[in-house]
Protein backbone atom coordinates (compact mmCIF):
# COMPACT_ATOMS: atom_id res chain seq x y z
CA UNK A 1 0.00 0.00 0.00
CA UNK A 2 1.34 3.43 -0.97
CA UNK A 3 2.27 5.76 1.86
CA UNK A 4 0.40 9.04 2.14
CA UNK A 5 2.50 12.07 1.44
CA UNK A 6 1.91 15.77 1.94
CA UNK A 7 1.95 17.99 -1.13
CA UNK A 8 1.10 21.27 0.58
CA UNK A 9 4.54 22.57 1.58
CA UNK A 10 5.66 22.97 -2.03
CA UNK A 11 3.94 23.15 -5.37
CA UNK A 12 3.57 19.66 -6.80
CA UNK A 13 6.00 20.41 -9.64
CA UNK A 14 8.75 21.46 -7.22
CA UNK A 15 8.04 18.57 -4.89
CA UNK A 16 8.37 16.02 -7.70
CA UNK A 17 11.60 17.67 -8.81
CA UNK A 18 13.09 17.72 -5.30
CA UNK A 19 12.16 14.08 -4.70
CA UNK A 20 13.35 12.94 -8.10
CA UNK A 21 16.71 14.68 -7.66
CA UNK A 22 17.43 12.24 -4.84
CA UNK A 23 17.24 9.46 -7.43
CA UNK A 24 20.02 10.78 -9.57
CA UNK A 25 23.04 9.26 -7.85
CA UNK A 26 25.74 8.74 -10.48
CA UNK A 27 23.44 8.98 -13.50
CA UNK A 28 24.23 11.74 -16.02
CA UNK A 29 21.56 14.43 -16.26
CA UNK A 30 21.06 13.65 -19.96
CA UNK A 31 20.06 10.06 -19.09
CA UNK A 32 18.41 10.86 -15.78
CA UNK A 33 15.84 13.17 -17.35
CA UNK A 34 14.42 10.19 -19.25
CA UNK A 35 13.72 8.48 -15.94
CA UNK A 36 11.83 11.44 -14.48
CA UNK A 37 9.96 12.43 -17.66
CA UNK A 38 9.13 8.81 -18.44
CA UNK A 39 7.55 8.35 -15.01
CA UNK A 40 5.44 11.49 -15.42
CA UNK A 41 4.25 10.20 -18.78
CA UNK A 42 3.41 6.76 -17.42
CA UNK A 43 1.31 8.34 -14.68
CA UNK A 44 -0.46 10.57 -17.20
CA UNK A 45 -1.56 7.84 -19.59
CA UNK A 46 -2.54 5.63 -16.64
CA UNK A 47 -4.73 8.39 -15.18
CA UNK A 48 -6.30 9.07 -18.57
CA UNK A 49 -7.09 5.40 -19.03
CA UNK A 50 -8.40 4.93 -15.50
CA UNK A 51 -10.74 7.93 -15.79
CA UNK A 52 -12.34 6.44 -18.91
CA UNK A 53 -12.35 3.00 -17.32
CA UNK A 54 -14.29 4.30 -14.29
CA UNK A 55 -16.75 6.04 -16.61
CA UNK A 56 -17.43 2.81 -18.51
CA UNK A 57 -17.80 0.81 -15.29
CA UNK A 58 -20.38 3.33 -14.07
CA UNK A 59 -22.35 2.88 -17.30
CA UNK A 60 -22.69 -0.81 -16.46
CA UNK A 61 -22.63 -2.05 -20.07
CA UNK A 62 -19.53 -4.21 -19.61
CA UNK A 63 -17.40 -2.25 -22.09
CA UNK A 64 -14.66 -1.24 -19.67
CA UNK A 65 -12.19 -3.71 -21.21
CA UNK A 66 -13.17 -2.93 -24.82
CA UNK A 67 -10.12 -1.37 -26.49
CA UNK A 68 -12.23 0.48 -29.08
CA UNK A 69 -13.94 2.51 -26.34
CA UNK A 70 -10.56 4.07 -25.57
CA UNK A 71 -8.87 4.36 -28.96
CA UNK A 72 -11.95 6.04 -30.44
CA UNK A 73 -11.33 8.94 -28.03
CA UNK A 74 -7.56 9.01 -28.63
CA UNK A 75 -6.85 7.44 -25.21
CA UNK A 76 -3.89 5.08 -25.02
CA UNK A 77 -4.84 1.48 -24.17
CA UNK A 78 -3.16 0.35 -20.94
CA UNK A 79 -3.16 -3.43 -20.44
CA UNK A 80 -4.17 -4.71 -17.02
CA UNK A 81 -0.62 -5.75 -16.04
CA UNK A 82 0.72 -2.25 -16.83
CA UNK A 83 -1.78 -0.12 -14.93
CA UNK A 84 -0.63 2.28 -12.24
CA UNK A 85 -2.15 0.21 -9.45
CA UNK A 86 0.38 -2.53 -10.31
CA UNK A 87 3.26 -0.03 -10.20
CA UNK A 88 1.98 1.51 -6.94
CA UNK A 89 1.71 -1.93 -5.31
CA UNK A 90 5.38 -2.58 -6.08
CA UNK A 91 6.58 0.85 -4.90
CA UNK A 92 8.28 -0.47 -1.76
CA UNK A 93 9.80 -3.63 -3.18
CA UNK A 94 13.23 -4.16 -4.76
CA UNK A 95 11.41 -5.07 -7.99
CA UNK A 96 9.80 -1.65 -8.54
CA UNK A 97 12.23 -0.78 -11.38
CA UNK A 98 11.51 -4.02 -13.21
CA UNK A 99 7.75 -3.51 -12.79
CA UNK A 100 7.96 -0.01 -14.32
CA UNK A 101 10.10 -1.25 -17.21
CA UNK A 102 7.61 -4.04 -17.92
CA UNK A 103 4.72 -1.55 -17.83
CA UNK A 104 6.52 0.59 -20.42
CA UNK A 105 7.13 -2.44 -22.66
CA UNK A 106 3.52 -3.60 -22.48
CA UNK A 107 2.16 -0.12 -23.23
CA UNK A 108 4.46 0.21 -26.26
CA UNK A 109 3.31 -3.19 -27.55
CA UNK A 110 -0.32 -2.14 -27.34
CA UNK A 111 0.04 1.38 -28.84
CA UNK A 112 1.80 1.79 -32.18
CA UNK A 113 2.26 5.55 -31.69
CA UNK A 114 4.47 4.86 -28.68
CA UNK A 115 6.63 2.14 -30.20
CA UNK A 116 10.26 2.79 -29.27
CA UNK A 117 9.38 6.01 -27.42
CA UNK A 118 9.14 5.14 -23.73
CA UNK A 119 12.22 4.79 -21.49
CA UNK A 120 12.83 1.32 -20.07
CA UNK A 121 15.80 1.89 -17.78
CA UNK A 122 14.25 1.90 -14.31
CA UNK A 123 15.76 -1.44 -13.25
CA UNK A 124 19.35 -0.23 -13.62
CA UNK A 125 21.38 -0.91 -10.44
CA UNK A 126 22.48 2.71 -9.98
CA UNK A 127 18.86 3.86 -9.57
CA UNK A 128 17.99 3.84 -5.84
CA UNK A 129 14.85 1.68 -5.60
CA UNK A 130 13.80 3.02 -2.20
CA UNK A 131 13.77 6.57 -3.48
CA UNK A 132 12.15 5.48 -6.72
CA UNK A 133 9.34 4.03 -4.62
CA UNK A 134 8.96 7.35 -2.80
CA UNK A 135 8.55 9.17 -6.11
CA UNK A 136 5.97 6.59 -7.20
CA UNK A 137 4.11 7.38 -3.97
CA UNK A 138 4.05 11.07 -4.83
CA UNK A 139 2.47 10.28 -8.18
CA UNK A 140 0.02 7.86 -6.60
CA UNK A 141 -1.19 10.63 -4.33
CA UNK A 142 -1.14 13.41 -6.92
CA UNK A 143 -4.85 14.10 -6.44
CA UNK A 144 -4.08 15.15 -2.86
CA UNK A 145 -2.27 18.18 -4.29
CA UNK A 146 -5.58 20.03 -4.64
CA UNK A 147 -4.33 21.74 -7.76
CA UNK A 148 -7.30 21.14 -10.06
CA UNK A 149 -7.19 18.88 -13.09
CA UNK A 150 -4.63 16.10 -12.57
CA UNK A 151 -3.73 15.91 -16.26
CA UNK A 152 -2.99 19.63 -16.42
CA UNK A 153 -0.91 19.30 -13.26
CA UNK A 154 1.15 16.49 -14.77
CA UNK A 155 1.59 18.54 -17.95
CA UNK A 156 2.92 21.47 -15.92
CA UNK A 157 5.17 19.10 -13.99
CA UNK A 158 6.60 17.73 -17.25
CA UNK A 159 7.34 21.27 -18.47
CA UNK A 160 8.78 22.33 -15.11
CA UNK A 161 11.15 19.36 -15.06
CA UNK A 162 12.20 20.07 -18.65
CA UNK A 163 13.20 23.60 -17.65
CA UNK A 164 15.12 22.31 -14.63
CA UNK A 165 17.03 19.81 -16.77
CA UNK A 166 17.80 22.60 -19.23
CA UNK A 167 19.22 24.65 -16.36
CA UNK A 168 21.41 21.72 -15.28
CA UNK A 169 22.66 20.74 -18.72
CA UNK A 170 23.60 24.22 -19.84
CA UNK A 171 25.18 24.04 -23.30
CA UNK A 172 23.31 20.89 -24.36
CA UNK A 173 19.95 22.30 -23.26
CA UNK A 174 19.42 24.02 -26.61
CA UNK A 175 18.84 20.62 -28.19
CA UNK A 176 15.55 20.14 -26.39
CA UNK A 177 14.44 23.34 -24.65
CA UNK A 178 13.61 26.92 -25.63
CA UNK A 179 12.91 29.27 -22.70
CA UNK A 180 9.17 29.60 -22.17
CA UNK A 181 9.21 33.40 -22.35
CA UNK A 182 10.82 33.27 -25.81
CA UNK A 183 8.23 30.77 -27.06
CA UNK A 184 5.38 32.81 -25.60
CA UNK A 185 6.68 35.92 -27.36
CA UNK A 186 6.74 34.12 -30.73
CA UNK A 187 3.27 32.68 -30.20
CA UNK A 188 1.71 35.93 -29.00
CA UNK A 189 3.02 37.77 -32.05
CA UNK A 190 2.06 35.28 -34.79
CA UNK A 191 -1.25 34.34 -33.08
CA UNK A 192 -1.87 30.75 -34.25
CA UNK A 193 -5.65 30.68 -33.72
CA UNK A 194 -6.61 28.33 -36.52
CA UNK A 195 -4.73 26.31 -39.12
CA UNK A 196 -1.63 24.18 -39.52
CA UNK A 197 1.33 24.77 -37.18
CA UNK A 198 4.83 23.50 -38.03
CA UNK A 199 8.23 23.39 -36.33
CA UNK A 200 11.09 21.87 -38.39
CA UNK A 201 13.41 21.69 -35.34
CA UNK A 202 10.81 20.95 -32.71
CA UNK A 203 12.97 19.90 -29.75
CA UNK A 204 10.70 18.72 -26.93
CA UNK A 205 7.61 20.35 -28.48
CA UNK A 206 7.47 23.59 -26.49
CA UNK A 207 6.31 25.65 -29.48
CA UNK A 208 3.27 23.40 -29.88
CA UNK A 209 2.43 23.41 -26.17
CA UNK A 210 2.43 27.21 -26.07
CA UNK A 211 0.41 27.41 -29.31
CA UNK A 212 -2.25 25.24 -27.72
CA UNK A 213 -2.14 27.39 -24.56
CA UNK A 214 -2.60 30.51 -26.67
CA UNK A 215 -5.68 29.08 -28.35
CA UNK A 216 -7.19 28.03 -25.00
CA UNK A 217 -6.42 31.38 -23.37
CA UNK A 218 -8.25 33.17 -26.17
CA UNK A 219 -11.35 30.96 -25.92
CA UNK A 220 -10.43 29.13 -29.11
CA UNK A 221 -10.84 25.46 -29.96
CA UNK A 222 -7.66 23.39 -29.76
CA UNK A 223 -9.08 21.13 -32.47
CA UNK A 224 -8.83 24.06 -34.90
CA UNK A 225 -5.04 23.72 -35.10
CA UNK A 226 -3.11 20.81 -36.61
CA UNK A 227 0.44 20.20 -35.45
CA UNK A 228 3.40 19.02 -37.56
CA UNK A 229 7.05 18.80 -36.63
CA UNK A 230 10.41 17.17 -37.16
CA UNK A 231 13.39 16.53 -34.89
CA UNK A 232 16.76 14.95 -35.70
CA UNK A 233 17.82 13.91 -32.19
CA UNK A 234 16.25 10.54 -31.26
CA UNK A 235 16.06 11.20 -27.50
CA UNK A 236 14.58 14.66 -28.02
CA UNK A 237 12.06 13.28 -30.54
CA UNK A 238 10.86 10.84 -27.88
CA UNK A 239 10.54 13.65 -25.33
CA UNK A 240 8.47 15.66 -27.79
CA UNK A 241 6.17 12.70 -28.46
CA UNK A 242 5.55 12.27 -24.73
CA UNK A 243 5.24 16.01 -24.05
CA UNK A 244 2.55 16.47 -26.69
CA UNK A 245 0.66 13.34 -25.67
CA UNK A 246 0.59 14.45 -22.04
CA UNK A 247 -0.92 17.75 -23.21
CA UNK A 248 -3.56 16.02 -25.31
CA UNK A 249 -2.07 17.41 -28.56
CA UNK A 250 -2.32 15.08 -31.54
CA UNK A 251 0.80 15.78 -33.61
CA UNK A 252 2.49 14.43 -36.73
CA UNK A 253 6.21 14.32 -35.88
CA UNK A 254 6.90 11.61 -38.42
CA UNK A 255 7.47 7.92 -37.64
CA UNK A 256 10.90 8.63 -36.14
CA UNK A 257 13.58 11.27 -35.77
CA UNK A 258 15.11 12.47 -39.04
CA UNK A 259 17.27 15.22 -40.58
CA UNK A 260 15.07 18.10 -41.77
CA UNK A 261 17.41 19.15 -44.58
CA UNK A 262 18.10 15.70 -46.02
CA UNK A 263 14.80 13.93 -45.36
CA UNK A 264 12.02 16.50 -45.15
CA UNK A 265 9.17 14.44 -43.67
CA UNK A 266 6.58 17.05 -44.71
CA UNK A 267 8.02 17.75 -48.15
CA UNK A 268 4.74 18.55 -49.92
CA UNK A 269 2.97 20.32 -47.04
CA UNK A 270 2.31 24.03 -46.61
CA UNK A 271 1.64 25.59 -43.21
CA UNK A 272 -0.21 28.62 -41.84
CA UNK A 273 2.14 29.14 -38.90
CA UNK A 274 5.77 28.13 -38.53
CA UNK A 275 7.57 28.51 -35.19
CA UNK A 276 11.15 27.45 -34.65
CA UNK A 277 14.32 27.82 -32.61
CA UNK A 278 16.80 25.93 -34.81
CA UNK A 279 20.43 25.35 -33.74
CA UNK A 280 22.30 28.67 -33.85
CA UNK A 281 24.98 29.06 -36.53
CA UNK A 282 24.99 25.33 -37.33
CA UNK A 283 28.17 24.66 -39.34
CA UNK A 284 28.09 20.94 -40.09
CA UNK A 285 24.71 20.72 -41.81
CA UNK A 286 25.68 19.21 -45.18
CA UNK A 287 25.19 22.30 -47.29
CA UNK A 288 27.79 21.16 -49.84
CA UNK A 289 25.43 18.33 -50.85
CA UNK A 290 22.34 20.53 -51.23
CA UNK A 291 23.50 23.37 -53.47
CA UNK A 292 20.75 22.79 -56.06
CA UNK A 293 17.92 22.33 -53.56
CA UNK A 294 14.65 23.97 -54.71
CA UNK A 295 14.17 25.45 -51.23
CA UNK A 296 16.95 28.00 -51.82
CA UNK A 297 14.73 30.48 -53.67
CA UNK A 298 16.55 33.53 -52.30
CA UNK A 299 20.12 32.28 -52.58
CA UNK A 300 22.30 29.28 -51.75
CA UNK A 301 23.06 29.32 -47.99
CA UNK A 302 26.72 29.02 -46.98
CA UNK A 303 28.10 25.60 -46.13
CA UNK A 304 29.43 26.88 -42.81
CA UNK A 305 26.22 28.35 -41.40
CA UNK A 306 22.67 26.98 -41.64
CA UNK A 307 20.81 30.11 -40.44
CA UNK A 308 19.46 31.07 -43.87
CA UNK A 309 18.97 27.42 -44.82
CA UNK A 310 16.52 27.11 -41.91
CA UNK A 311 14.81 30.35 -42.85
CA UNK A 312 14.40 29.41 -46.50
CA UNK A 313 13.19 25.93 -45.60
CA UNK A 314 10.42 27.58 -43.57
CA UNK A 315 9.53 30.11 -46.27
CA UNK A 316 9.32 27.21 -48.73
CA UNK A 317 6.75 25.51 -46.47
CA UNK A 318 4.67 28.63 -45.80
CA UNK A 319 1.11 28.97 -47.09
CA UNK A 320 0.17 31.98 -49.22
CA UNK A 321 -0.79 34.09 -46.20
CA UNK A 322 1.25 32.23 -43.58
CA UNK A 323 3.39 33.62 -40.74
CA UNK A 324 6.79 32.62 -39.40
CA UNK A 325 8.25 33.28 -35.94
CA UNK A 326 11.93 32.33 -35.83
CA UNK A 327 14.77 32.59 -33.28
CA UNK A 328 18.24 33.22 -34.74
CA UNK A 329 21.61 34.50 -33.58
CA UNK A 330 22.10 38.25 -34.03
CA UNK A 331 24.66 37.63 -36.76
CA UNK A 332 21.79 36.83 -39.12
CA UNK A 333 20.79 40.53 -39.00
CA UNK A 334 24.07 41.94 -40.31
CA UNK A 335 26.38 39.29 -41.77
CA UNK A 336 27.56 40.15 -45.29
CA UNK A 337 29.83 37.13 -45.84
CA UNK A 338 29.31 33.92 -47.80
CA UNK A 339 26.18 35.14 -49.61
CA UNK A 340 24.25 35.79 -46.38
CA UNK A 341 23.92 39.52 -47.08
CA UNK A 342 22.55 38.80 -50.57
CA UNK A 343 20.03 36.26 -49.25
CA UNK A 344 18.84 38.70 -46.57
CA UNK A 345 18.52 41.45 -49.22
CA UNK A 346 16.41 39.20 -51.45
CA UNK A 347 14.12 38.20 -48.58
CA UNK A 348 13.64 41.84 -47.57
CA UNK A 349 12.97 42.94 -51.17
CA UNK A 350 10.36 40.18 -51.47
CA UNK A 351 8.45 41.97 -48.70
CA UNK A 352 8.59 38.96 -46.41
CA UNK A 353 10.13 40.53 -43.29
CA UNK A 354 7.25 41.75 -41.14
CA UNK A 355 9.27 42.45 -38.02
CA UNK A 356 12.54 42.04 -36.14
CA UNK A 357 12.92 42.00 -32.35
CA UNK A 358 16.31 42.36 -30.64
CA UNK A 359 16.13 40.28 -27.46
CA UNK A 360 17.88 40.84 -24.12
CA UNK A 361 20.88 38.73 -23.13
CA UNK A 362 20.91 35.78 -20.70
CA UNK A 363 17.56 34.30 -21.72
CA UNK A 364 18.99 30.93 -22.76
CA UNK A 365 20.54 28.21 -20.61
CA UNK A 366 22.59 26.93 -23.54
CA UNK A 367 24.31 30.04 -24.88
CA UNK A 368 25.18 33.66 -24.12
CA UNK A 369 25.04 34.52 -27.86
CA UNK A 370 22.68 37.50 -28.33
CA UNK A 371 19.56 36.45 -30.21
CA UNK A 372 16.81 38.06 -32.23
CA UNK A 373 13.33 37.12 -33.38
CA UNK A 374 12.44 37.22 -37.08
CA UNK A 375 8.79 37.50 -38.07
CA UNK A 376 8.05 36.80 -41.72
CA UNK A 377 4.77 36.79 -43.58
CA UNK A 378 3.57 36.00 -47.07
CA UNK A 379 0.84 37.89 -48.88
CA UNK A 380 1.71 41.38 -47.59
CA UNK A 381 1.11 44.45 -49.82
CA UNK A 382 4.12 45.46 -51.92
CA UNK A 383 4.59 48.75 -50.04
CA UNK A 384 4.51 47.15 -46.57
CA UNK A 385 6.97 48.37 -43.96
CA UNK A 386 9.02 46.35 -41.46
CA UNK A 387 8.57 46.78 -37.71
CA UNK A 388 11.74 46.99 -35.63
CA UNK A 389 11.56 46.48 -31.86
CA UNK A 390 14.54 46.88 -29.53
CA UNK A 391 13.72 44.79 -26.44
CA UNK A 392 17.30 44.50 -25.19
CA UNK A 393 16.53 46.42 -21.99
CA UNK A 394 13.50 44.31 -21.12
CA UNK A 395 13.32 41.36 -18.78
CA UNK A 396 13.97 40.54 -15.14
CA UNK A 397 16.88 38.61 -13.66
CA UNK A 398 15.64 35.46 -11.91
CA UNK A 399 19.13 34.29 -10.92
CA UNK A 400 22.68 35.55 -11.23
CA UNK A 401 22.93 34.15 -14.75
CA UNK A 402 19.35 33.90 -15.99
CA UNK A 403 16.89 36.49 -17.26
CA UNK A 404 13.24 36.09 -18.26
CA UNK A 405 10.68 38.28 -19.98
CA UNK A 406 7.64 39.01 -17.83
CA UNK A 407 4.11 38.61 -19.15
CA UNK A 408 3.93 42.43 -19.28
CA UNK A 409 7.08 42.51 -21.45
CA UNK A 410 5.64 39.92 -23.81
CA UNK A 411 2.32 41.74 -24.07
CA UNK A 412 4.08 45.02 -24.81
CA UNK A 413 5.89 43.43 -27.77
CA UNK A 414 2.71 41.67 -28.99
CA UNK A 415 0.59 44.84 -28.69
CA UNK A 416 3.23 46.76 -30.66
CA UNK A 417 2.86 44.26 -33.51
CA UNK A 418 -0.95 44.47 -33.27
CA UNK A 419 -0.82 48.26 -33.58
CA UNK A 420 1.65 48.00 -36.48
CA UNK A 421 -0.68 45.64 -38.33
CA UNK A 422 -3.81 47.72 -37.87
CA UNK A 423 -2.07 51.00 -38.70
CA UNK A 424 -2.28 52.60 -35.26
CA UNK A 425 1.37 52.26 -34.22
CA UNK A 426 2.85 55.24 -32.41
CA UNK A 427 6.59 54.83 -32.81
CA UNK A 428 8.61 55.05 -29.63
CA UNK A 429 12.19 56.26 -29.78
CA UNK A 430 14.58 53.63 -28.50
CA UNK A 431 11.93 50.91 -28.74
CA UNK A 432 9.95 50.72 -32.00
CA UNK A 433 9.97 51.99 -35.58
CA UNK A 434 8.18 51.09 -38.83
CA UNK A 435 10.63 51.30 -41.76
CA UNK A 436 10.19 51.11 -45.53
CA UNK A 437 12.20 48.74 -47.72
CA UNK A 438 13.81 51.80 -49.32
CA UNK A 439 15.15 52.96 -45.96
CA UNK A 440 16.37 49.45 -45.14
CA UNK A 441 18.21 49.42 -48.48
CA UNK A 442 20.02 52.63 -47.44
CA UNK A 443 21.39 50.65 -44.47
CA UNK A 444 22.73 47.90 -46.80
CA UNK A 445 19.88 45.64 -45.68
CA UNK A 446 21.29 45.34 -42.19
CA UNK A 447 18.35 44.64 -39.87
CA UNK A 448 19.72 45.49 -36.44
CA UNK A 449 16.82 47.28 -34.67
CA UNK A 450 19.10 49.81 -32.98
CA UNK A 451 19.84 51.37 -36.38
CA UNK A 452 16.20 52.25 -36.87
CA UNK A 453 14.59 52.89 -33.48
CA UNK A 454 17.16 55.47 -32.37
CA UNK A 455 17.94 56.37 -28.76
CA UNK A 456 15.22 56.70 -26.15
CA UNK A 457 14.45 60.23 -25.11
CA UNK A 458 15.93 61.07 -21.73
CA UNK A 459 13.74 62.43 -18.97
CA UNK A 460 14.06 66.19 -18.74
CA UNK A 461 16.39 67.26 -15.97
CA UNK A 462 15.26 70.60 -14.54
CA UNK A 463 17.90 70.79 -11.79
CA UNK A 464 20.10 73.88 -12.37
CA UNK A 465 23.66 72.97 -13.35
CA UNK A 466 25.33 74.89 -10.51
CA UNK A 467 23.08 73.27 -7.89
CA UNK A 468 23.67 69.82 -9.38
CA UNK A 469 27.48 70.22 -9.32
CA UNK A 470 27.41 71.40 -5.69
CA UNK A 471 25.25 68.41 -4.75
CA UNK A 472 27.42 65.90 -6.63
CA UNK A 473 30.75 67.24 -5.34
CA UNK A 474 29.32 67.20 -1.82
CA UNK A 475 28.38 63.53 -2.24
CA UNK A 476 31.81 62.78 -3.71
CA UNK A 477 33.54 64.47 -0.73
CA UNK A 478 31.61 62.23 1.66
CA UNK A 479 32.69 59.17 -0.35
CA UNK A 480 36.34 60.30 -0.12
CA UNK A 481 36.03 60.77 3.64
CA UNK A 482 34.58 57.26 4.06
CA UNK A 483 37.33 55.84 1.84
CA UNK A 484 40.05 57.49 3.94
CA UNK A 485 38.44 56.25 7.16
CA UNK A 486 38.35 52.67 5.85
CA UNK A 487 41.96 52.82 4.65
CA UNK A 488 43.08 54.00 8.10
CA UNK A 489 41.13 51.20 9.75
CA UNK A 490 42.67 48.58 7.48
CA UNK A 491 46.22 49.89 8.13
CA UNK A 492 45.59 49.82 11.87
CA UNK A 493 44.38 46.21 11.74
CA UNK A 494 47.34 45.12 9.62
CA UNK A 495 49.82 46.80 12.02
CA UNK A 496 48.17 44.98 14.95
CA UNK A 497 49.15 41.65 13.45
CA UNK A 498 52.63 42.77 12.40
CA UNK A 499 52.02 43.65 8.74
CA UNK A 500 52.21 47.43 8.65
CA UNK A 501 51.83 49.18 5.32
Amino acid sequence: MAKKTSTKALGFEEQIWDAACKLRGNIDASEYKNVVLGLIFLKYISDNFEAKHAELVAEGEGFEEDRDEYTSENIFWVPREARWEVVAAAAHTPEVGKVIDESMRLIEQENKKLKGVLPKNFARPELDKRRLGEVVDLFTNVKMAENGDTHDLLGRTYEYCLSQFASQEGKNAGEFYTPKCVVKTLVNVIEPFKGRVYDPACGSGGMFVQSAEFVRNHQGNINNISVYGQESNPTTWKMATMNLAIRGIDADLGPKNDDTFFNDLHRTERFDYILANPPFNLSDWGGDKLKDDPRWEYGVPPEGNANFAWMQHMIHHLSQSGRIGLVLANGSLSSQTNNEGEIRKNIVNAGLVEGIVAMPTQLFFSTQIPVCLWFLRKGRPADSKTLFVDARNMGTMISRSQRTLTDEDIQRIAFTFDAFRDGTLEEEKGFSAAVSIEDIAKQDYILTPGRYVGIAEQEEDDEPFDEKMKRLTGELAKCFEESNRLQAEIKKNLEAIGYGV
